[in-house]
């Protein structure tokens, strides 16, 4: 069997795999905090059939080898956290983090999560939770009697609300930064798992050692940019259209072959 015909089908599985990380960028361009990740791919083993310096000759040499690829695979996907846009909300429980950093929120199970999402509201409890409930870790209460336009968070983390004549402090908002972020498990819902190549939490102080500020009234973005992912489907398409090419002309091919005896 020839091999073009298994290259170029590991080929045309790379952009199909390719094409749907690319569909999962475009499906959350609008997605809160959302970061764009990226397919990575690597060439597969070689048939050596013939080796640099063997010799060809009383005195000489190959100065380079006889080597025949056998298609690609998907490495990995990486996850790229630049900064997204900031967008204002005029909402106050609506927080940015301008820089490095991620809220720390308690999964049902206890499990530490971190975000980018900091599209938080209010609870029956008057709890800071994410859009699914979940508290942040910082335990931050609005007083009952406070009402909700008297609500400030500052650059630092410091939340205060005025449940009577002089405002007061209710809590303050810490985040965590990560040595490899892109080294984080994502679990859906905005929310991602420390892992073992991520590196543990280092917690900060918003504005202080390397870890980003809070933004009131503001929401990141997501950074995917919806033109280079059109761009790269128009890529993935030729490329997998190209591999079927290999495909049909290795099938032509070994037609023709077949056809020599009659």
């Amino acid at each position: 069997m020839m091999r073009s015909l298994w290259s170029a089908a590991s080929g045309m599985k790379t952009q199909q795999q390719n094409m749907d990380v690319i569909a999962h960028n475009i499906a959350n361009v609008n997605t809160t905090g959302a970061k764009k990740q990226r397919a990575e791919f690597q060439d597969l083993i070689y048939q050596n059939l013939r080796d640099a310096g063997a010799t060809s000759g009383e005195g000489t040499e190959y100065p380079t080898p006889m080597q025949i690829g056998l298609g690609a695979r998907m490495s990995a996907t990486n996850r790229i956290f630049t900064q997204g846009n900031i967008q204002t909300t005029d909402n106050l429980t609506d927080i940015a983090i301008q820089g490095e950093g991620f809220f720390r929120v308690y999964l049902p199970d206890g499990t530490m999560a971190y975000t980018r999402d900091g599209s938080f509201k209010l609870d029956e409890n008057r709890n800071l939770v994410t859009s699914n409930g979940y508290m942040l870790a910082d335990n931050i209460q609005i007083p009952a009697e406070a009402p909700y336009d008297t609500i400030v968070i500052s650059n630092s983390g410091v939340v205060s609300a005025q449940p009577g004549a002089e405002p007061e402090d209710v809590g303050n908002i810490t985040l965590a930064r990560f040595v490899n972020p892109a080294g984080l498990t994502a679990i859906g819902e905005n929310l991602f798992l420390e892992s073992g190549s991520s590196g543990a939490p280092i917690p900060g102080e918003p504005g202080t050692d390397g870890v980003g500020k809070l933004l009131q009234s503001t929401l990141e973005m997501s950074n995917i940019q919806l033109v280079d992912e059109m761009v790269n489907m128009i890529v993935a398409q030729r490329a997998y259209e190209s591999n079927s090419k290999a495909v049909t002309t290795s099938d032509s091919m070994l037609e023709i072959a077949n056809g020599l005896k009659r």
